[in-house]
């Protein structure tokens, strides 16, 4: 029997509260041996979350550089975030700069050696994509071995490692990897010289610098200006038709500049024309950016938990397409999900929303046919939802797909979602 979601109730309880106007992030500097600031750990201090839970979604970053209006929120340092395992897949890696971002990756629940040896490999393909990575000292331990040359950072935490603990692993540290160590929650001037000491060169705690709360407000623009730009991207139309959307909607043309002007994007110099941000950003990009805005606005009216609805569907169809159809197939799996509560989204009959878009032929069929390769894989996304399981057992033997397999996307695409809207 597959999963159960939560509830609409609790989907709605969850996701309304993180619709209003304001968020509040709050970074905490790494600072070198003089004092200079090497980057920022972020965190996410909105009220949808505790004041002191670290954030722990790598989606915090394309929240924060989409809607947050923080003037010089991290001065184009390196930027240090959370992430959580199911967040590493997420779309939105592919529209930050590697050079500039740093994930930080946590262990495995009780150290799990099946669960360590099955995160592997994607850990080497963001690895390869360019992202540095950074782990906690537990990467020690014999069972992480795989993850070590992996590393390029290795957070040490002084509030919980011994006295007389801390120079054997330094020591230990330096003799197996090459990696960066980084001494976090120092809090006197007797660690510090410790530390330095023992060769570590870069710092974090409440001796140098406090989290420092930003709280700033957000711009949403209309779904309806995001749903025309995503027409258009699908048209590929031209920039100058591009650029005209852009230009009679503020908040989407604010949106896309302060994206790509983020220290998480960037870029070596300003970007202030339109023209030369969708230049920049390239269609395929592009398109994803505006989908992710257009699940983190809200439609005039519609339920907050209905755009996470529609993302879920959209990431479990695109997951198991993956197993089953080629990447563009997957692509429009992603697409067709998302689409398929645009009715409800923009209170207008499908078929009419879906006239001004233009999509590929399989998702048109699908959403106003259910006919068409992808059918299936949004009758066994509806079937997760309702918890249906005569229509699930359906669904999944029509494409046979296990049951583990449909519960671990449905999970996967869940916690997605979840973070999206955080």
């Amino acid at each position: 029997m597959q999963t159960p979601p939560p509830s609409p109730s609790q989907t709605a309880a969850k996701t309304s509260s993180a619709s209003g106007d304001t968020g509040a992030f709050a970074r905490q500097e790494i600072v070198d041996l003089k004092g200079d600031v090497f980057g920022y750990e972020l965190f996410d201090r909105s009220v949808t979350r505790q004041l002191h839970t670290p954030s722990s979604d790598a989606e915090l970053l394309f929240n924060v550089l989409s809607h947050a209006v923080h003037e010089d929120l991290v001065n184009r340092k390196l930027l240090f975030i959370n992430c959580t395992h199911d967040s590493l897949a997420g779309g939105h890696l592919d529209l930050i700069n590697p050079e500039k971002v740093i994930l930080e990756i946590p262990a495995i629940e009780d150290d799990n050696l099946d669960g360590i040896e099955d995160r592997q490999q994607i850990l080497q393909e963001i690895r390869a994509r360019g992202f540095r990575l950074a782990f906690k000292d537990i990467v020690l331990k014999d069972c992480y071995k795989s993850w070590l040359p992996l590393a390029s950072f290795i957070k040490f935490d002084m509030g919980s490692v011994p006295a007389d603990q801390i120079e054997p692993l330094i020591i230990l540290a330096q003799t197996r990897s090459q990696a960066q160590l980084i001494a976090e929650k120092v809090e006197t001037a007797d660690q510090f010289a410790l530390l330095r000491g023992f060769g570590i060169k870069l710092f974090q705690g409440y001796w140098f610098a406090k989290p420092v709360v930003v709280v700033g407000k957000t711009i949403r623009p209309s779904q309806a200006n995001i749903i025309q730009l995503i027409n258009l991207v699908r048209q590929q139309a031209s920039t100058a038709e591009i650029e005209e959307v852009l230009k009679r909607d503020p908040t989407l043309s604010f949106n896309l500049l302060r994206f790509i002007n983020s220290s998480g994007f960037g870029m070596s110099r300003e970007i202030t024309s339109f023209r030369h941000a969708v230049m920049i950003l390239g269609l395929k990009k592009l398109f994803r950016w505006a989908v992710l805005l257009m699940t983190t606005s809200r439609g005039d009216g519609a339920p907050a938990a209905i755009g996470n609805t529609a993302v879920v569907r959209g990431r479990l169809m695109e997951l198991l397409a993956a197993e089953l159809l080629p990447s563009q197939d997957c692509d429009d799996a992603f697409v067709a999900g998302v689409f398929s509560l645009l009715d409800v989204m923009l209170s207008v009959p499908l078929d009419s929303a879906l006239s001004a878009i233009s999509l590929p032929q399989p998702v048109v069929e699908v959403l106003l046919h259910r006919t068409g390769p992808l059918a299936p894989f949004l009758d066994l996304a509806e079937a997760c939802e309702s918890a249906n399981d005569t229509a699930f057992e359906r669904a999944a033997n029509t494409l046979q797909l296990s049951n583990h397999q449909v519960n671990l996307a449905h999970l996967h695409a869940l916690a997605w979602a979840d973070s999206l809207t955080a």
